[in-house]
């Protein structure tokens, strides 16, 4: 179902109503509402009530033929805006040095076209998604071109799968050999051992010998000074 609805001679320039109708172009016709109520500018609002008059004309079109139809899922088709007359309404601004510029208000005609049929709408979304895959193939494509690594030749290629074959064919043919090979464990010779022992031997006989034993002498070295100054207190203590 399509529908149409203008405004005519809404006062305005046409340059200032293009900047706010092409928003909504192509767009829901919920989503178009939603941009022209938080747009701030003055040709938003008429715009708003020809946008609300194209769905109530495609609702009144639809019933008329007895066709139903959801009215949140017409989108706006076309819209543009062409350019009014002036009606003489000329009006003169000061200048400089006693001078006037003359200034004329526009007028413009607004036209908006809403549609329920989403065929159109689908092969412009399928266009757009084709050209983008064919622009990520060929990027794809560009990057495996350069990462792709150098060609081998056939003689080396020969070489290293005969290689595998050799040491394939002689892991199959001597198991045993190499598992023997794999678990030989190194053992010390007797003379190893001993040697071990007798070094560790003499070191705690050295250590033995740095150590030095403290013998009775040594600590009664300090007992006829503690004998002296205890004969001296018990003096004083007399006194």
């Amino acid at each position: 179902m399509e529908a149409i609805a203008k405004t005519k001679y809404l006062k305005g320039s046409p340059r200032k109503a293009r900047l706010v109708i092409d928003l909504i172009r192509g767009r829901n016709v919920s989503q178009a509402l939603s941009i022209l109520k938080f747009t701030n500018k003055r040709a938003a609002l008429p715009i708003a009530k020809c946008l609300s008059s194209a769905i109530a004309n495609a609702t009144y079109l639809a019933e008329q033929q007895n066709i139903a139809i959801d009215p949140d899922g017409l989108w706006v088709k076309t819209c543009f805006v062409d350019m009014g007359p002036t009606k003489n309404r000329r009006r003169v601004r000061p200048a400089p040095q006693g001078r006037a510029y003359r200034e004329q208000r526009h007028y413009c005609h607004i036209t908006i076209h809403v549609t329920s049929d989403a065929s159109a709408k689908d092969e412009q979304t399928a266009k757009l998604a084709e050209a983008a895959a064919k622009r990520s193939a060929a990027r794809r494509a560009e990057d495996g071109k350069k990462k792709a690594p150098a060609k081998t030749s056939k003689k080396d290629a020969s070489k290293r799968t005969k290689k595998a074959d050799d040491a394939k064919l002689e892991e199959i043919e001597n198991p045993i050999t190499n598992q023997a090979a794999e678990t030989v464990v190194e053992t010390p010779s007797p003379d190893e051992v001993a040697a071990d022992v007798n070094a560790k031997a003499e070191a705690e006989v050295a250590d033995a010998k740095n150590v030095a034993s403290q013998t009775p002498a040594e600590k009664n070295e300090t007992q006829p000074a503690d004998e002296a100054q205890q004969k001296i207190n018990e003096d004083l203590e007399r006194q």
